[in-house]
């Protein structure tokens, strides 16, 4: 880096240049972004390989974008989308202040700016948003040799051409022929008889998230994107569908701690940004955990008999809140897996039950047994085993119930997860060991 840099400031392109063809465009990516001087940001960037400007550029992140696209010229810029896949361009474009937008739109070509008007007029998230239109179809009454000589002419604009596309006269998405089978084919063979009908594809408003399960359920490396009349449109690959996977789970991620999602990573987005996303749900939740102070105020005079009460606060409502998180995030999973679905509810509950009362056993007599040996009290010992095994199994009960309730009301079961659960959860224990406390220990009634 501080060598290529240092060629850079001498001047010594010709060394620069020599390096960086030796390069992978995904290293060179990572490297122009490491440069925090703009002006050598475009010059590195100008010192590219025309055929490795258009990948290199796919690859920075959306503020290295702009500065790039800020420091070329017209006839510059013009040349990277020509080399652009559409997604690439689509994706670009998205991300951008509207001034670069207008640039870029008055710039490409005709073709070009009906792709990107088309893709843009799509919902975000949804599949027509992730695919390029830069795919190979071939005609289902085509002999291979016609296919093959299609092929060598269009493949240098085309995305992936590891599966293509058979349709009909009017565009209709009739199956697919792997690459791999048209070339052990003989030249007069018919398309039609080598394709495989049975193809999985999506349409242009199903949400990413459906699509991405879909790759990983079929084991797919690319999927034809077709309208409500079957007619072939586009195509998603797979590594935008890594970009979603990625995306969905740090959404996700953020949502079972409580936290909006931010548009830029951790390291790039703003302390005020991060913190006018925090603040809402810790807002929410400190004024649902009143619910717990209102509960010990009510039950003030057991703890002014038994102050001794007070000291197993913490551990019965972090044990509950520990067991219900663990709970939710098991059945948050196998929901974002199709594992489990809303019907299966019962099936749940069931299975939690079980495991509630086997660990609130283990729990409650573990700690009967310490508080016996520590405090000589089989009465105390006894209120806190028995809360233990009923707060774990109320806890295991809601922290199942609740994300597949969050999924039948068409919310995000990661909303109910550690922060929610452990509200509720910690609510309940409090009640169940105040209770308790009062029908066992002596002078509480």
């Amino acid at each position: 880096m501080q060598n290529l840099l240092a060629l850079l400031d001498s001047r010594k392109f010709i060394q620069v240049r020599r390096i960086i063809q030796e390069m992978n465009s995904v290293d060179l990516a990572e490297l122009i972004s490491e440069i925090e001087d703009e002006k050598d940001t475009v010059l590195l960037f100008r010192l590219l390989p025309k055929e490795m400007a258009a990948e290199v550029f796919s690859y920075l992140e959306h503020d290295q974008q702009q500065r790039v696209v800020e420091g070329l010229t017209d006839k510059e810029l013009a040349g990277i989308l020509d080399d652009l896949f559409m997604d690439d361009t689509v994706d670009f474009i998205d991300e951008m202040p509207a001034s670069i937008v207008k640039r870029v739109i008055k710039i490409a070509d005709p073709d070009t700016r009906r792709q990107i008007n088309q893709l843009l007029m799509y919902p975000d998230s949804s599949a027509g948003s992730l695919m390029t239109t830069e795919f190979m179809e071939v005609d289902r009454d085509w002999e291979v040799g016609r296919a093959i000589r299609e092929i060598r002419r269009q493949c240098e604009d085309k995305e992936s051409l590891s599966q293509l596309f058979v349709t009909d006269e009017f565009r209709h998405l009739e199956g697919t022929v792997a690459l791999r089978d048209l070339l052990a084919a003989k030249d007069s063979e018919i398309i039609g008889d080598l394709m495989e009908s049975d193809v999985k594809s999506v349409k242009t408003h199903d949400h990413q998230e459906d699509v991405a399960d879909l790759f990983k359920k079929y084991d797919l490396v690319s999927m034809p994107v077709v309208d409500n009349e079957n007619r072939l449109v586009g195509l998603i690959t797979i590594d935008d569908v890594v970009d979603v996977m990625e995306e969905e789970t740090t959404e996700d991620i953020y949502k079972m701690a409580a936290m909006e999602p931010t548009e830029e990573g951790y390291a790039d987005a703003g302390v005020f940004a991060i913190a006018r996303k925090r603040i809402p749900w810790l807002l929410i939740l400190m004024i649902s955990a009143t619910f717990s102070g209102i509960i010990m105020q009510n039950y003030n005079s057991v703890l002014s008999a038994q102050v001794i009460l007070a000291s197993f606060v913490p551990m019965l409502m972090d044990t509950s809140g520990n067991a219900g998180s663990q709970t939710s995030v098991s059945v948050i999973r196998s929901l974002v897996l199709g594992e489990v679905e809303c019907r299966d509810i019962f099936r749940v509950l069931w299975k939690e039950l079980r495991i509630g009362m086997m660990v609130g056993t283990g729990m409650g007599v573990l700690n009967f047994i310490r508080i016996v040996i520590q405090y000589r009290d089989v009465g105390l010992a006894s209120v806190v085993g028995i809360t233990l095994f009923c707060a774990v199994v109320a806890a295991n009960l809601v922290g199942g119930a609740l994300p597949i309730a969050a999924t039948k009301f068409k919310l995000d079961p990661a909303l109910m997860a550690s922060p929610m659960i452990t509200t509720i959860v910690d609510a309940m224990s409090l009640t169940v060991f105040f209770n308790v406390a009062i029908h066992i220990l002596p002078g509480l009634k």
